[in-house]
């Protein structure tokens, strides 16, 4: 008489439970929030007498990923513009925007049926524009030209379900930025930022 609710049960984790493993051929779509925070000492223009601070900023993110083969993915990281305030011993000096695109070979671990951790080497380009001068420098020509670096990510997905999961990342990239002021060279910033974020992941 018990094997009816049993395989009743059986049946209704199986239809909750999420697959074993991510499999070639899925898609992912990520979407959420990351949050740019660069390094604390980012250098220091016009032969290091001008310290410069960059603040963090928060935008809307979006990541895709295709999987190449079982629990190895290539991801797209994607997200609005960030906007930055440079500082010089606390006063803004300046701010400029950019897009910091990202693509990464991804290795997703089977912890367990839930619980997916991940890491992913990739490469970034950084494109700089809106730079604006202020403060001080306010009426002047100030440029952040483009960046090329590597990028370090780490992250768990936690599954709901078969086709949904709650992620939480951690990316480190490596940008260095020349900047000039009216057409000319002042010197590099290392932003060189921590980026978080949290989305929503939903597999295809």
């Amino acid at each position: 008489m018990m094997k009816i609710p049993c395989l009743a049960a059986v049946a209704v984790l199986a239809a909750i439970s999420p697959a074993a493993a991510q499999q070639a051929g899925d898609l992912t779509l990520g979407l959420g929030l990351a949050n740019v925070n660069p390094k604390s000492d980012n250098g220091a223009l016009v032969g290091g007498t001008v310290p410069v601070s960059i603040g963090d900023n928060t935008r809307p993110q979006i990541t895709v990923e295709y999987f190449i083969r079982d629990n190895i993915g290539v991801e797209l990281l994607a997200a609005l513009p960030f906007k930055h305030s440079i500082r010089s011993n606390g006063a803004e000096i300046g701010s400029v925007k950019h897009l910091p695109p990202v693509v990464s070979l991804q290795y997703h671990f089977d912890a367990t049926p839930q619980l997916k951790p991940f890491v992913g080497i990739g490469v970034n380009f950084t494109g700089f524009f809106d730079a604006e001068a202020r403060g001080p420098l306010a009426g002047s020509d100030l440029r952040v030209k483009n960046s090329w670096g590597l990028a370090a990510h780490l992250g768990t997905d936690y599954w709901i379900n078969d086709r949904s999961a709650l992620r939480a990342d951690l990316r480190w990239i490596d940008i260095d930025a020349d900047v000039t002021l009216n057409g000319g060279d002042i010197g590099q910033v290392e932003v060189n930022p921590v980026v978080a974020g949290v989305s929503y992941v939903m597999k295809f």
